[in-house]
């Protein structure tokens, strides 16, 4: 049997922070990164009845919880209704002292075939450590930017929202107080909010986007999904380009009848190309190869917004960190075997961002009127590859010493592709970001990595 309690000081009134973890959307910002969750069903939001069921993968498997006790700003709690526990129950507590705001989070629970699981209670509570340090790091974070900010609520669409990336930015902007509608592709697929396009075909009616106040724009096929054949090539043109046009034309024509005036619309570094050891600002031309060529047709085609008067951004996005997807998840996979390592010499430059700072800075983006044009959205230093493959074997604890021999790679993905996506060097800056007084959440790589990776842990009352 264990019992656990977590503590946080709130940067906000407890109230605040009570309302925060009701908005749609907490749930997905508190869920561990190393972690995979599948939600198979959720509903109720966290009042009484309300019901969540989770995948949790091998051993754990399914996972059913139900919420009870609800108490308006005060707390509410959720216990097991089956799953892997014998007993589970979970209180979530809110209150107030001197001016200070704390969260309590209380743990109960039995292992199953006590007491021969005994041994097994040390390991929980360690993951339940991990867990309570991750989720208590981003509500501090994510309310403290509330306290900084103070925006008044906007309504905001957003492409390619079913795409991993577009699914942590609806949570974030969920979280953040503001509402959101999902750009979607035949009406089968859209909820009342819906906004309903055709991108392939360049339809959208421009009468949809009133009552938006701005569109993050970040549909477009995966570059490193497929090999690079032609088709595929033409496929990610066409996915970027024409949805891109489509949405900029519709932002122009519903200008005058009340459509959104700021557009934030996805681009990404390798408008640079591979370029050595050169620092790279928004200044810097455009570089040479098929990932430079797409991102600049990528950005001018946002061209009718931007005539029509509508502030257009386009985030030149790096190499994003999060263990679920992109470049991290493929670059840790060898060093849980021991065999990871730098890719080819280790020396190209990569310039990076944490996925909750690339986060942080497309709302930047959107509230911030000053900004307009290119906008490098990475963190403050590159890292040459070589070290940040070392600073991820310090992480999992894993030996950095098997290099991916340029050779290799371009055996396995084609020439092209590997030294485009994987080979080049682009060193890039945040100059504009860091004029704007932008505030990282991860400025340097090992703690971003180790939160992510959940190796900093909280210290449990019991």
């Amino acid at each position: 049997m264990g019992a656990l309690t977590f503590r946080l000081a709130l940067p906000l009134p407890a109230s605040e922070a009570f309302t925060w973890h009701e908005r749609e959307g907490a749930f997905e910002r508190l869920s561990p990164p190393w972690q995979p969750v599948r939600v198979l069903e959720r509903s109720g939001g966290i009042r009484d009845g309300a019901r969540v069921v989770l995948d949790l993968g091998f051993p754990a498997g399914r996972w059913e919880l139900t919420h009870h006790d609800y108490r308006a700003g005060e707390a509410f709690h959720d216990r097991q209704v089956r799953g892997p526990f014998a007993r589970y129950a979970h209180a979530h507590r809110f209150s107030s002292s001197n001016g200070q705001g704390l969260l309590e989070d209380a743990l109960d629970f039995a292992l199953p075939l006590a007491p021969w699981s005994a041994p097994g209670e040390w390991f929980v509570c360690r993951e339940f450590a991990r867990l309570f340090a991750w989720r208590h790091r981003v509500t501090r974070l994510d309310l403290e930017r509330i306290a900084r900010v103070r925006t008044a609520p906007r309504t905001i669409g957003v492409t390619g929202a079913s795409g991993f990336l577009g699914r942590e930015l609806c949570a974030f902007l969920r979280t953040q107080g503001h509402a959101v509608r999902r750009f979607v592709r035949g009406a089968a697929s859209a909820d009342a909010t819906g906004i309903v396009w055709d991108p392939a075909r360049g339809t959208l009616d421009p009468a949809a986007l009133r009552g938006l106040d701005a569109v993050v724009h970040l549909a477009g096929a995966g570059i490193a999904d497929e090999p690079w054949t032609a088709a595929r090539k033409r496929e990610l043109v066409d996915s970027r380009v024409r949805s891109t046009d489509t949405l900029a034309r519709a932002m122009a024509a519903a200008l005058a009848e009340g459509g959104p005036r700021v557009l934030v619309s996805a681009s990404a570094i390798g408008f640079y190309g591979g370029r050595g050891e050169q620092k790279l600002t928004e200044q810097s031309a455009p570089g040479t190869g098929f990932l430079a060529g797409l991102a600049e047709a990528w950005e001018r085609a946002a061209d009718p917004a931007r005539t029509a008067g509508i502030r257009v951004v386009h985030p030149r996005i790096g190499i994003v960190l999060s263990p679920q997807a992109g470049a991290l998840a493929k670059l840790a996979q060898p060093f849980f075997f021991g065999a990871g390592g730098p890719l080819g010499d280790g020396r190209a430059y990569w310039s990076w961002i944490s996925l909750h700072d690339l986060l942080e800075v497309l709302l930047f983006a959107l509230e911030d009127s000053r900004l307009q044009g290119p906008l490098n959205a990475v963190a403050p230093e590159p890292l040459r590859q070589r070290d940040l493959a070392r600073t991820l074997g310090r992480v999992l604890h894993r030996p950095a010493l098997l290099p991916a021999p340029a050779f290799a790679l371009r055996a396995l993905l084609g020439r092209e592709q590997a030294d485009e996506m994987l080979l080049a060097s682009q060193r890039v800056y945040p100059l504009l970001l860091q004029a704007a007084g932008f505030r990282y959440r991860d400025p340097e790589p090992e703690p971003a990595l180790a939160a992510m990776y959940g190796v900093p842990q909280l210290t449990p009352s019991r």
